[in-house]
């Protein structure tokens, strides 16, 4: 198995085969507009016009399960975003990313990196807060909160796992080497 044998519903309720993003740069991320982290689709979106035109794509899954931080429909999810940070990157269905009905590509990208890697002192201090509060995050590899970010390579292997709190700008040098 691997990141092209799975499909997941866009925001529309239409069926988005990942086979179709073979040989693409892949960035997933769980997503919420209403978090402290949400100004990073301002970042996000600055990656995916720097890098869309050399075969980078991102997939933004709407998260509800941290602290009820993504109300709203998708529909509204979306217009808040190309709103708010005019988000042009592919905004998928909310799904659930722990837990008994968690979407089973989450399940994968977990199994595939199930430790991120959190830097500095303030971002480990954030990290332990917010894991004491994350009711869905019950072991070992669950996702803790919103805007955790998967990178997958042109090949399909899930290579870096990032906390919420990195910075996607951050990833612009390691991302780059994969374009």
């Amino acid at each position: 198995m691997n990141i092209y044998d799975f499909k997941v519903k866009t925001r529309n309720g239409e069926e988005l085969d990942l086979s179709s993003l073979k040989g693409k740069v892949l960035l997933i991320v769980n997503t919420a507009t209403g978090c402290g982290f949400t100004p990073q689709y301002e970042g996000l979106e600055k990656l995916f016009e720097k890098y869309h035109d050399k075969g980078f794509e991102i997939l933004d899954f709407p998260c509800d399960q941290f602290g009820h931080q993504a109300p709203g429909t998708d529909d509204e999810i979306h217009q808040f975003c190309t709103a708010k940070y005019n988000t042009k990157f592919e905004q998928l269905s909310k799904i659930e990313v722990n837990g008994d009905n968690e979407e089973p590509l989450y399940t994968y990208l977990k199994n595939c990196q199930p430790n991120e890697e959190v830097v500095g002192l303030k971002n480990k201090m954030a990290m332990k807060a917010v894991k004491k509060i994350s009711s869905t995050c019950k072991k070992d590899g669950d996702i803790v909160w919103n805007f955790t970010k998967f990178l997958v390579d042109r090949n399909g292997n899930v290579v870096k796992r990032y906390d919420p709190t990195f910075n996607p700008s951050d990833m612009e040098e390691y991302l780059v080497s994969l374009i």
